[in-house]
């Protein structure tokens, strides 16, 4: 690809301190992404890949190492601007949805865009735009216990682009699925990150998921172990 990354690590490694010693969660991880591919971190668990995405969405700190969104450098940011980074430029999709019980699927999206203060209008036409663009326009007056699993993990999709993000990391986010139903939640990211030209970083155990991939990172106890454009072959 010619244009820069849009999310950036760099040699990164960290190091869990317990009473029974140092774990070594990831060491020297370095990947690139670019606005319009979608990466797939793969590895079973414990490879490191939650504490992969954790570093690279600012939730957590490496113990070396830099994460970088374009030319700003998160690892170097105060709690504030890191705060703010993560609200306005980049999204997180969660395995467990995510979800606020009480709100409805609309209410459950709006929360993102409440949270920096975005105009009334404007934020009513960002959640139905994010909910028609997941299929759930329908059902914008739902509550999470009235929707499937696949409807509920589409409407965390949908919160999560709520907030026109520049980087989309999903953890997971076929894990409580089915796989018939994982399958399609996979299509509809892939779709969408080439569509609206994110930089996207999903992690899965799923091999039968590699293939909507642009790229595939493999872990393995907190090492890369093989990078690179994922073939069907």
């Amino acid at each position: 690809m010619t244009t820069s990354p849009a999310l950036s690590g760099r040699d990164l490694t960290r190091v869990f301190t317990t009473p029974s010693g140092d774990v070594h969660a990831l060491t020297e991880v370095s990947l690139e992404v670019h606005p319009g591919e979608l990466l797939v971190v793969r590895g079973p668990s414990g490879s490191g890949k939650t504490t992969l995405l954790n570093l690279l969405g600012g939730l957590d700190r490496p113990t070396s190492g830099e994460v970088w969104i374009g030319d700003a450098e998160l690892t170097a940011m105060s709690e504030g601007d890191l705060l703010d980074v993560r609200r306005r430029r980049l999204s997180y999709i969660f395995q467990s949805f995510g979800l606020i019980p009480v709100l409805s699927a609309a209410e459950n999206v709006e929360v993102p865009l409440r949270l920096v203060e975005t105009p009334g209008e404007e934020r009513d036409r960002r959640v139905q735009q994010a909910l028609e663009l997941v299929g759930l326009g329908p059902h914008a007056n739902q509550r999470p216990y009235e929707l499937s699993g696949g409807q509920q993990q589409r409407v965390g999709i949908a919160r999560a682009l709520a907030s026109e993000p520049e980087i989309l990391i999903a953890d997971e986010p076929t894990g409580q699925l089915d796989s018939a139903t994982a399958a399609t939640i996979m299509d509809l990211l892939s779709e969408l990150v080439h569509e609206r030209g994110l930089a996207a970083v999903v992690s899965t155990h799923d091999p039968l998921l590699m293939h909507r991939a642009d790229r595939v990172l493999e872990l393995h106890d907190g090492h890369a172990q093989r990078r690179g454009r994922h073939s069907a072959a």
